[in-house]
């Protein structure tokens, strides 16, 4: 892993105007493995103004033209796939396979689903006696999470440019490295400048930049409740638009008829599905009374199985092997709600009550 000291502004690599240094952490032996510029609002102003001066000509390139650099994107990436995978695997902490094939996959895959959908879409539709036309709203202020790093900045920046807009990006300061190998593709394709900027800071300071800044014509953020009132509260006084995806409290419905090991088998990989780091992570199951001690049952024989991981090893188990947890603000969370859980009255079926430990591989 190396250090970088530039955000990526205009098709150039731009010295920080914030003086602040981010330590990025490796999950698995907390180690600093990398040192990211800590981004100022002045920076988010220089990228949105090359973000706004490239929207007139991105906007009316041709369709054929856009999908041509979102698949030439998608190729290089390719060729980048085992430092993709050896970069999530060390940020989030995601188990190698998991990593290949969700992380990294997943991601790369985006760019040539959506060079597919731009040449496809209709972009002007009869309804009756109306014309509507649909047009790039202008330029996209991207604020993602640490925890799908890569393919949530995907699914934010490559429907933004098929469509046309110009983007900002700030990606998570506990998993910016990703997004570096990123920028560093989209630089090496060359895609026009100013179409893709990125700036990396915390949200505080970085993203409250973007989410005001009046001429960034939409914003879209992916993490938790807090902070996505703020984002809306900082977006406000411009009325642009705003995309929110939060978090939740997803819950398996389980019909009496349901066969318990399925339901086992489902349960425990769509709750701990990357350490339980998901924002649709299903974390509740609603069964029938009658048949309770089933499931409890059916649910604990699968995670009897589930073992903690070295990340960077060729583990082929995927509904078993999870990693540690990203961060230490992360395993404290994670914590606090098992201790809560306790105090309100639930009974821990396994494993052991929270207590400080030095590693995040105790957390799970």
């Amino acid at each position: 892993m190396k250090d970088h000291d530039n955000h990526y502004i205009g098709g150039e690599w731009v010295a920080s105007v914030g003086t602040g240094r981010i330590e990025v952490v490796d999950s698995a032996t907390e180690e600093v493995i990398a040192k990211v510029p800590e981004g100022a609002a002045a920076d988010v102003d220089a990228a949105v103004a090359a973000a706004k001066d490239a929207f007139a000509t991105w906007s009316t390139t041709p369709t054929d033209i856009r999908a041509k650099y979102l698949r030439d994107v998608g190729t290089a990436l390719m060729t980048r796939f085992g430092d993709i995978v050896e970069v999530i695997s060390a940020e989030v902490g995601s188990p190698k396979t998991f990593a290949q094939m969700v992380q990294a996959g997943l991601s790369i895959g985006e760019w040539e689903l959506f060079a597919d959908l731009v040449e496809k879409y209709e972009w002007e539709e009869t309804v009756g006696n109306s014309l509507v036309v649909r047009e790039p709203i202008g330029v996209v202020g991207a604020i993602t999470p640490w925890n799908y790093p890569l393919y949530l900045i995907m699914c934010k920046i490559t429907p933004a440019l098929a469509a046309g807009c110009t983007v900002v990006l700030k990606p998570s300061e506990i998993t910016p490295l990703n997004a570096y190998l990123l920028a560093e593709v989209i630089d090496e394709v060359g895609l026009p400048a100013g179409v893709f900027n990125m700036v990396v800071g915390t949200g505080p300071e970085v993203g409250a930049a973007i989410s005001g800044h009046p001429d960034v014509d939409m914003v879209s953020f992916t993490g938790s409740g807090r902070a996505g009132a703020e984002v809306q509260k900082a977006a406000a006084p411009t009325v642009k638009r705003v995309a929110l995806e939060l978090g939740g409290k997803s819950a398996n419905i389980i019909l009496d008829d349901a066969d318990p090991a399925s339901i086992g088998l489902g349960a425990a990989f769509g709750c701990m599905l990357n350490s339980g780091q998901t924002c649709s992570a299903l974390t509740r199951l609603l069964v029938p009374k009658s048949r309770k001690d089933e499931y409890i049952d059916a649910v604990m024989a699968e995670v009897s199985q589930i073992r903690l991981v070295d990340p960077k090893a060729d583990e082929p188990d995927l509904f078993h092997s999870l990693g540690p947890l990203a961060s230490k603000a992360q395993q404290d969370r994670v914590r606090s709600y098992i201790n809560k859980g306790i105090e309100e009255g639930a009974t821990l079926l396994t494993g052991v009550p929270s207590s400080p430990r030095s590693n995040r591989w105790a957390s799970m």
